[in-house]
């Protein structure tokens, strides 16, 4: 009965290592070698696999050149290459030949490669696909979640078992076993019934706690605020979880260009873990700009100046400027200026500071405003998904309407919370974006008290892998309460029509209309949107969409108010910052206008 022991088996693959190319001046070059595969079927999984190991497959591509001592040593590395492949799918008793015009490529000296070679050939006889006859580790964690392919009489593979021991180390790091390890590996092949019992064993180690952290790398930043930054827990037992929120605070803050937290080899008496981040300053200052184009609004252009490191503490500054509807017909030249400063780990880990002044006039089709914002609070960042902020702010601005002019001033009281569960900010393939915002308000003076929210609701969900398909949907819901529809402050209302409600509606085009024919905002706001995205090539995309935006005169949505809506098709770019986006936009229904269609183009997608 034929079987081997897994000493056997270490030895083995051990002694399959990749054949070094030995290059020097002179050597001449492969001249259009090829490659064949036979022993398997071409149009198997198994084939593609085996071929994507391969390293002779890349060193005789088409566009490949390479010596005739890197095409020997690609296919000497094939041996060990190819075995590990062939074990990953399960088949333990593989016979590989690989010959070089005829010559075992194994025979061949590297040192005295052929002059010439023509064509390579890879002959595998994969023999029988093995299974687990026994698959257990131990010990393992509570909780701890194995991969459910390693149990007996599933596939044997290589990459399960890894998978297996990776898992139980995972579970036993979770409950704060930070040293767990492979201890031990029994694994036995029965050739005759292509089976593999295996039996891994697992050294959790002692529990540990982490201990103080050290920095290491030349940073301007100061070492106490490194260390508050990180919001290592010292002294509580090891978290891998609580490790890696620790890397991602430093990062956040974008002062740093790398963060790196190592563990220490060593455990110190009797159960304390030292952590260390090694940690590369990013440069200090940074300086962007954009742009947005469409037929009706016209040209966008914003630009900013950033400091991440203003006063030795990861504190920011970011200096921003934008103009907007240059050469457009949504109204006149918007302009705005804002600055706004942060300070992370003010009074926790995950708690900052900020501070923000904006001046900004909107010269809208159916308003002018002027308005000054200074706002300071707090954002609460409660995960890598979750964003909270509570602010205080004072905003006083002087607006222009059907209703006539006003000054008011406003005491403000800002709260949001944010849930981003999406793959990708600027191309979401799958996942939901949720965005609340509640900003209750005091009048000093010009208008009423009220509240304005507004939320924005977004959904993601991609079929199919070769041409996927993406279908994206957004809701927004939005009121003012407190003030009449004249004392609302004029910037605070909502109109629909436009990029960011309804595209193929001229801009700010639905509003409340007056008996004496003039239009303003309204006091509730409901938006629709839907987009089928198709990928037809790897960077062009192809999209179908339909807006729908609603504006009532009303402080709650009662359906009181008028409807609109639009439709087109769009194209998409992808790049490195997000896919370039051209959409063309039609009116469906709602109130009649001058314009035909809309063209919108931009980077990211329109939600």
């Amino acid at each position: 009965m034929g079987h081997f022991q897994s000493d056997s088996f270490a030895k083995f693959l051990r002694a399959s290592t990749a054949a070094a190319a030995l290059v020097w001046g002179g050597c001449t070059a492969g001249l259009a070698a090829t490659l064949d595969i036979t022993g398997i079927d071409k149009d198997s999984d198994l084939y593609e696999t085996v071929l994507g190991g391969s390293l002779l497959r890349e060193q005789t591509d088409e566009d490949a050149d390479p010596t005739t001592q890197e095409l020997l040593a690609a296919a000497q590395a094939d041996y060990a290459r190819l075995l590990a492949v062939l074990y990953d799918e399960g088949y333990f008793a593989a016979v590989i030949k690989i010959t070089i015009d005829g010559v075992d490529a194994s025979a061949i000296a590297p040192v005295a490669p052929p002059r010439q070679i023509n064509r390579a050939v890879i002959n595998i006889e994969t023999g029988r696909k093995f299974s687990f006859s026994k698959a257990e580790i131990a010990p393992v964690a509570p909780e701890t979640e194995l991969p459910d392919e390693f149990a007996a009489g599933e596939t044997a593979s290589l990459g399960v078992m890894k998978e297996a021991v990776a898992a139980g180390i995972e579970g036993w790091r979770d409950q704060g076993h930070a040293k767990a390890e492979l201890a031990d590996q029994q694994l036995t092949a029965r050739v005759p019934d292509a089976t593999l019992a295996a039996t891994l064993r697992l050294r959790p180690g002692p529990r540990l706690r982490f201990g103080e952290l050290t920095v290491k790398g030349k940073s301007d930043v100061r070492l106490r605020r490194i260390v508050k930054i990180a919001g290592l827990p010292t002294g509580e037992v090891y978290s891998q979880e609580q490790l890696d929120l620790a890397a991602t605070r430093l990062r956040r803050t974008g002062a740093f260009s790398s963060v790196a937290m190592i563990e220490a080899e060593q455990i110190t008496a009797p159960d304390v873990l030292p952590i260390t981040a090694q940690i590369t300053d990013a440069p200090k200052r940074r300086f962007g700009f954009g742009g947005e184009l469409s037929s009706l609004e016209g040209l966008s252009v914003s630009t900013y100046w950033l400091h991440r490191n203003l006063l030795g503490g990861a504190e920011s500054l970011r200096v921003e400027g934008e103009v907007s509807g240059i050469g457009g017909d949504s109204g006149g030249t918007d302009y705005r200026l804002g600055t706004r400063f942060e300070r992370p780990a003010t009074f926790n880990a995950d708690t900052n500071f900020y501070a923000l002044a904006e001046i900004e006039q909107l010269d809208e089709v159916n308003y002018f405003s002027r308005q000054l914002d200074l706002e300071a609070g707090i954002e609460r960042i409660a995960s890598e998904e979750r964003t909270y902020t509570l602010g205080v702010g004072l905003r006083t601005a002087e607006t222009r309407d059907a209703f006539g002019e006003n000054k008011y001033t406003l005491l403000t009281l800002p709260l949001s919370a944010e849930h981003d569960y999406r793959d990708n900010r600027l191309d979401a393939k799958d996942g939901y974006y949720a965005k609340a915002s509640v900003t209750p308000f005091v009048a000093l003076s010009g208008s009423d008290n009220g509240v304005r929210t507004y939320i924005d609701v977004r959904g993601y969900k991609t079929f199919g892998t070769t041409r996927p398909v993406t279908f994206a949907l957004r809701g927004q819901l939005g009121s003012v309460y407190g003030p009449t529809l004249a004392e609302s402050p004029a910037d605070y209302l909502f109109y629909s029509g436009g990029g960011g409600t309804v595209r193929g509606q001229p801009y700010q085009s639905l509003g409340v209309d007056l008996a004496s024919g003039d239009t303003v905002g309204g006091r509730s706001f409901a938006g629709l949107s839907a987009e089928a995205r198709w990928q037809v090539r790897d960077k062009i995309g192809v999209v179908a969409f339909a807006d729908a935006g609603y504006i009532g005169a009303e402080e709650f949505y009662d359906g009181s108010g008028t409807w609109q809506s639009g439709a087109g098709l769009g194209l998409r770019y992808a790049t490195g910052i997000g896919p370039i986006r051209v959409d063309l936009a039609v009116p469906v229904s709602g109130p009649e206008t001058d314009e035909n269609f809309q063209v919108y183009i931009g980077i990211g997608q329109s939600f």
